[in-house]
């Protein structure tokens, strides 16, 4: 209600206890970020298998290459001591590709993938990465909405990429140029 050009709001009292309620359950459930341990495969590679459709989730030899090649970067989600999502990625600068994100089904819509991919682009910006590529299925109207929103924009279809009859997007985000400390020339370093 407006009092003289002041909005009061008024919130019923069950709503205010839920987001009470939600706010403190947000607290209980910490989520981690660090980077993949060897300890971790089983978990990553039982977590893609759910995630994805046979023939489209990785096997183990091909997600194990991605994860051990030089020019890879793997962040995972830990929460209550357990795996609840990871990143991988690989990259030559100025240029990154990333592989996959999976999130377990019970922690979606909750941040999980978006605490990923920030992590994991922040770690690609500060190794010179500018241009991140991914593809992702153009039936998971899902997945392109969540990447939309992140700041990858379609830039080509792949026609039959996924199992030779699945399209594909290619997707694509631009990532910021870093900022120089004034009074620093082009090619001087922090």
């Amino acid at each position: 209600m407006d009092r003289g050009g002041t909005i009061y709001l008024y919130r019923a009292p069950a709503l205010l206890e839920r987001s009470r309620l939600a706010e403190a359950y947000n607290r209980a459930m910490a989520l981690t970020l660090r980077s993949y341990e060897p300890r971790d495969f089983a978990a990553l590679y039982r977590l893609d298998q759910s995630c994805f459709p046979a023939g489209i989730s990785y096997s183990k030899t091909t997600l194990r290459y991605f994860l051990t090649i030089p020019s890879a970067d793997c962040v995972v989600a830990v929460e209550d001591g357990k795996i609840a999502g990871f990143v991988v990625s690989e990259e030559n600068p100025p240029l990154a590709h990333i592989i996959t994100l999976d999130v377990e089904e019970r922690h979606r819509r909750r941040g999980v993938a978006t605490a990923l991919l920030q992590k994991i682009e922040s770690n690609l910006a500060a190794r010179s990465v500018r241009s991140i590529l991914l593809e992702t299925a153009i039936t998971n109207e899902a997945a392109v909405a969540f990447w939309q929103r992140h700041g990858y924009r379609i830039e080509a279809t792949l026609k039959r990429y996924y199992l030779g009859r699945l399209d594909a997007y290619e997707m694509r985000k631009i990532l910021p140029a870093p900022v120089r400390k004034s009074g620093m020339q082009p090619g001087e370093t922090n």
